[in-house]
């Protein structure tokens, strides 16, 4: 995961954003097969906001 995902507190708009890179991220490594939209976001959105909270935890 790259370094943008670690820089808390960030807006809703760029939280949004980071779990777009990161999803797209997911697609590009699964070789950009198609029909995983839904599974890529979900798994991006768990990664960043998981990362969210571990920072707000520290």
């Amino acid at each position: 995961m790259d370094q943008a995902t670690k820089q808390f507190p960030a807006t809703p708009v760029e939280v949004e954003d980071i779990i777009r890179r990161r999803a797209y991220e997911i697609y590009e490594q699964r070789g950009r097969a198609d029909g995983f939209e839904l599974d890529d976001w979900v798994q991006a959105e768990a990664e960043v906001l998981g990362s969210r909270e571990m920072s707000k935890a520290a």
